[in-house]
């Protein structure tokens, strides 16, 4: 992933420095072991931990020759350790390395995730404390429906993250195991013992099977999750980007002094950080289907899974972060333009109350077709004045209706337009969010 996009807590779990630093604790961890079970010299192991170095820029040089890059890490490791570097890799195969580092790596990954995950919903809650009185339109099929909570709207998405959360612990756990099994899995050179040795110095499960390589639905598990956090950061870039357009105008990301919109439209303030979360939303979910593929492999074990997880495990999880930290910046910074909210809603002369009145009429004893040919005609004459650029009102022409006036008593049929009948739950139902956590 380009610096642009990268944070670099993130970025450096897949840089070489910590991917070498992992190797060599696998493999000192096994030798630990190993030492153990008397396969090799104690002496040798403590050697490995007190002498074992490496030089990136050498592992390089090597593996152009070896075109192997475990064995070039062995190689320049053996150079630092000397004659005890026999013992190093006894009965393991690269395997064992690359599965169980990726795992470390990406339980790595999961936890800075899951914290920009919590990032989020602290932003969110705070947002949805803020906003649960205002009382907005609601939109279905992007049509004015019924009048919500602007708090409620927020509310929704901070339940999606919960959910999210949950599914990214889940896939920390799934992911992270570890596979010390030798050549297809069998264990026919090297003691189970070695591999619960290093699985529990590197944080990780043993993996009941392995046939040389971690089964991959693991792997698939995970990068599916993200893509469902991917998803979810989208939902809400997608209604930032609604709500911020001209004709809305109810919300706004946040426009920092000396921002430039547009190179030719000085005027212009575009919702670029939503669009950009949008757009790394559509990154991470890249790495889903690819994932999947991996799955089935040739026998106990191919490569076919290694090229693509060297470029989405990097990619997919910086990008996630990156996502992750930018939601924050914009949900703490957004802007609510509440007049602008109250002239949204307001904009139709009261259509929104059309459900009301058909419920009292049906309560009154009108049948509900009756009810509602009767009040779709009456919101359809408002609909047509209020764009042909007339004043109207909803609730005038309601009340100015003679055969309600005989079904529905003056005090009920006020009581259909009042809009903070709308919220009346919106704190409840908040409450309810909260427990669900």
């Amino acid at each position: 992933m380009i610096p642009r996009y990268s944070r670099p807590e993130m970025a450096q779990i897949w840089e070489p420095e910590n991917r070498f630093r992992i190797w060599f604790e696998i493999e000192a961890h096994a030798c630990d072991a190993q030492a153990e079970l008397g396969v090799i010299p104690k002496s040798a192991a403590k050697n490995v931990w007190k002498k074992g170095k490496w030089d990136i820029a050498r592992i390089d040089e090597i593996e152009k020759t070896t075109r192997h890059d475990v064995l070039a890490f062995l190689t320049d490791l053996a150079s630092s350790i000397g004659a005890d570097a026999r013992f190093v890799h006894q009965g393991m195969t690269s395997s064992d390395i690359l599965d169980t580092t990726l795992s470390v790596q990406m339980k790595q990954a999961a936890d800075l995730i899951i914290t920009g995950i919590d990032n989020v919903m602290k932003a969110l809650e705070k947002r949805v404390d803020e906003t649960i009185d205002i009382i907005t339109i609601g939109r279905s099929h992007g049509i004015h429906a019924e009048p919500t909570s602007f708090g409620i709207k927020l509310a929704s998405h901070y339940a999606a993250f919960a959910r999210a959360k949950k599914r990214m612990i889940a896939a920390r756990e799934e992911i992270a195991t570890c596979a010390i099994s030798g050549p297809v899995g069998s264990f026919a050179t090297i003691d189970p013992r070695v591999e619960a040795h290093v699985a529990k110095k590197m944080g990780l499960k043993i993996e009941p099977i392995s046939t040389q390589v971690i089964p991959r639905d693991r792997h698939a598990m995970f990068f599916a999750t993200m893509g469902v956090v991917a998803a979810t950061i989208e939902n809400f870039a997608i209604e930032m980007r609604h709500l911020q357009r001209s004709e809305v105008r109810e919300a706004e990301e946040p426009f920092a002094k000396g921002q430039k919109g547009s190179s030719a439209m000085p005027h212009k303030r575009n919702p670029i950080l939503a669009e950009n979360l949008t757009g790394l939303a559509r990154v991470v979910r890249a790495a889903v289907t690819p994932a999947l593929e991996n799955v089935a492999l040739w026998h106990e074990r191919d490569i076919s899974h290694s090229s693509v997880e060297r470029v989405f495990g990097p990619d997919a999880t910086i990008a996630l972060d990156f996502a992750l930290m930018r939601l924050t910046g914009l949900i703490n910074g957004m802007v609510i333009y509440k007049e602008r909210i109250k002239a949204n809603l307001e904009s139709l002369g009261g259509l929104h109350f059309s459900q009301r009145v058909l419920l009292a009429l049906t309560q009154g004893g009108m049948s509900r077709e009756d009810a509602y040919k009767l009040v779709q005609s009456t919101a359809m004459g408002v609909w047509h004045d209020i764009q042909a650029g007339k004043p109207a009102s909803f609730e005038e022409r309601i009340k100015a209706e003679p055969s309600i006036k005989k079904h529905v008593e003056a005090k009920d049929l006020n009581a259909c337009f009042d809009v903070k009948f709308y919220a009346r739950h919106a704190r409840k139902v908040w409450k309810r969010v909260l427990a669900a956590r």
